[in-house]
């Protein structure tokens, strides 16, 4: 038996976290930065798309080679990492210090997601494959304020951060769908209006219940953009109902213990 072996496999070394946000950033002295990078890959993917974004496209754009921007972005995945972050920058969090004002706050906060999702079309499908992206300051900063909201509200932080997960799941959920809706027009030429107006009636007429024709007929009437939001919001408050309900019975069983514990 070698009893110079150590059992106790805690002090095998780490895996190496491979993310932008692990490692310290270039000094940057030359022209190429890390901001401008970002800058400009925000701008191919909001034009182009996710399949359009390469290291080489990108250098191209910037009048730079591939081996330039790897002085600054390691790969691909980190680039995404980097432009995610920067769009996250762009959502409205509110701070609350009413706790009756959480539901109106979170209200904002779903939609100003919902709202950057539509800004960058590409961002939704790239939320789950952005590795280690939780890191990123501005990731870390929405994340935290997100929670403040439920925490003010009554919620301890684990079911805080439950419902934030829920709720962030549904508004990337039905934002991707109408992000990848609105990018399908867009590669054929037309808007909404346009899709309707040819295919709306084709609908209603194959569709085998009567029922189901008279509402295709009656969407045909509304403006498609409305009747996305109306949806978006029509989800949107099943889930803060049901966070209402629990978060009413929390407070109703926390002032039920304290007025036991005071007897």
């Amino acid at each position: 038996m070698n009893t110079d072996s150590d059992p106790d496999d805690s002090a095998a070394p780490a895996p190496a976290l491979n993310s932008v946000w692990t490692r310290p950033q270039r000094r940057q002295k030359e022209q190429l930065t890390r901001e401008r990078i970002v800058a400009e890959a925000i701008a191919l993917l909001d034009e182009e798309g996710i399949d359009a974004l390469s290291m080489r496209t990108l250098g191209q754009r910037l009048g730079a080679g591939a081996t330039s921007l790897y002085r600054h972005v390691a790969s691909k995945d980190e680039l995404i990492e980097l432009v995610t972050d920067e769009v996250y920058g762009e959502l409205d969090v509110p701070e609350i210090t009413d706790p009756a004002s959480w539901r109106l706050a979170l209200h904002v906060n779903a939609h100003s997601l919902r709202q950057v999702g539509l800004r960058h079309m590409w961002l939704m499908n790239v939320l789950g494959q952005v590795g280690l992206n939780y890191l990123g300051p501005n990731v870390v900063s929405v994340t935290q304020r997100s929670l403040a909201i439920l925490t003010t509200a009554g919620f301890d932080m684990h079911e805080a951060a439950r419902a934030m997960s829920t709720l962030s799941s549904y508004v990337i959920g039905i934002t991707s769908a109408e992000a990848g809706w609105l990018s399908a027009l867009r590669r054929r030429g037309m808007s909404e209006q346009e899709w309707y107006r040819v295919v709306g009636p084709q609908m209603a007429s194959a569709a085998g219940d009567a029922g189901l024709a008279e509402i295709y007929l009656e969407e045909l009437k509304k403006d498609p953009m409305e009747t996305r939001l109306g949806n978006f919001v029509y989800g949107l408050d099943l889930i803060l109902d049901s966070l209402e309900i629990r978060l009413a019975a929390k407070l109703a069983a926390d002032q039920k213990a304290r007025a036991a514990a005071s007897q």
